[in-house]
């Protein structure tokens, strides 16, 4: 699985803590991290909450991820942009338990986390057993057992729901502000990771012309 880590400006000092922990955790599992940043609070390119929420959805939209870990301040604005978009479903996880039933219950592809309320002592062990249990084992098993079979049900109407109150991600892309779009996909290691793995041509060719 490749796992995409983003961090909007407000908490971007924290992107290498959270990277290490990341890879320490995925790595050993067989799982590859990509870190499209921001990598400092310094960085020429900001990233908002909502910009994190459009990348991810570039993403996993375009196979050039298979899971987005971001976050904001609180976490909220974060999983609420993200999940603004198809093929998204992004849980607000704040403890290891929240990432197990996650992501066996709710079987998502991205998660937005508190990486300033609650961040104090322990935060990288809290993140590091967040890690463990998020991609533990196969997600989608469910949550206790004996709600296995609604739990799945639910999920797949979910995701027939989905497709009905989104339209497809070109779409969004070609009339979504041009400027906001830019800015989500320029930053210094964009173009050297997303099209080396983008698995949609029309989505690269739409993005190839953006950043031209």
């Amino acid at each position: 699985m490749r796992i995409a880590l983003i961090n909007e400006n407000s908490q971007a000092a924290k992107n290498g803590l959270v990277y290490e922990t990341l890879k320490k955790v995925v790595e050993p599992k067989g799982h590859e991290v990509v870190n499209y940043g921001m990598y400092s609070a310094e960085d020429e390119n900001s990233l908002t909450y909502v910009q994190a929420g459009l990348l991810a959805a570039i993403l996993l939209n375009s196979g050039a991820a298979d899971y987005v870990i971001t976050g904001c301040g609180t976490g909220e604005g974060a999983m609420l942009a993200a999940n603004s978009f198809p093929n998204v479903l992004c849980g607000h996880v704040v403890d290891p338990s929240d990432a197990y039933m996650f992501a066996q219950i709710n079987d998502g592809n991205a998660i937005a986390l508190p990486f300033a309320k609650g961040f104090g002592w322990g935060a990288e062990l809290n993140l590091q057993y967040i890690f463990e249990k998020l991609f533990e084992g196969e997600s989608g098993q469910g949550y206790p057992k004996e709600r296995v079979i609604p739990e799945q049900r639910n999920k797949k109407i979910l995701d027939e729901v989905k497709k009905v109150t989104h339209v497809d991600m070109v779409t969004i892309l070609k009339n979504i502000d041009q400027e906001l779009l830019k800015g989500a996909i320029s930053g210094p290691k964009f173009k050297e990771y997303f099209f080396a793995n983008c698995k949609n041509d029309e989505i690269a060719a739409f993005l190839r012309e953006v950043l031209a």
